[in-house]
């Protein structure tokens, strides 16, 4: 079983990344299950705006897809910014929305059967909203959500220290995400047990 873990930090390599810190603790509980899990972090190419699969020449959106395609869990972590998700979220979510006319080979979305979760960071609130406007755009496009399928870091209400800068309820987000790792996978693998049907 494969993951791809789209990281839509805003900063590009070498910069640390708090969204990478604690994604990388869902990595650990994907992996410990058996899980073959790959990380990009969206912000090191070159993913052009718009709505389609491919952009054109110079467009490294379609190697992603690619990987997203092969795997059957897709873990979306993004920053918090001004209460919502990143820009770079929001682009990887538009470049999405060129899969909706895409069907596999039993004229189903080829997301059906793949499941999502979700990685929220910022030092300020606003966590459950990114995970709700993530995973209701995702939900749109066929992916299955399990129950209980994120974690989240914040500071709290208005602007403080990062997760990288700070201890506060560390514990709570790592056991949250393990337990969300669990949760995804045991989805994934009843759903390659038992797939989702074609629509007759």
């Amino acid at each position: 079983m494969k993951a791809l873990v789209l990281n839509c930090t805003l900063k590009p390599s070498p910069h640390r990344s708090n969204t990478e810190e604690l994604a990388n603790e869902f990595v650990k509980a994907l992996e410990a299950d058996g899980v073959e899990t790959t990380m990009v972090r969206v912000a090191d190419h070159n993913v052009m705006p718009g709505s389609w699969s491919d952009m054109g020449e110079g467009d490294y959106w379609p190697e992603i897809l690619k990987q997203l395609l092969d795997a059957e869990i897709l873990i979306i972590a993004s920053p918090t910014w001004m209460g919502t998700l990143s820009s770079m979220a929001l682009k990887v979510l538009e470049r999405m929305n060129g899969l909706y006319p895409e069907r596999d080979r039993y004229n189903r979305p080829v997301t059906f059967n793949k499941v999502a979760g979700f990685v929220v960071t910022g030092a300020e609130d606003g966590a459950r909203h990114v995970v709700s406007e993530i995973a209701g755009a995702l939900m749109d496009l066929g992916f299955t959500i399990p129950p209980q399928s994120y974690t989240y870091w914040n500071n709290g209400p208005g602007p403080g220290v990062n997760y990288l800068e700070s201890e506060r309820r560390k514990d709570w987000s790592i056991a949250t995400g393990k337990a969300a790792a669990a949760n995804i996978v045991a989805v994934a693998k009843a759903l390659k047990k038992t797939p989702i049907p074609a629509n007759k």
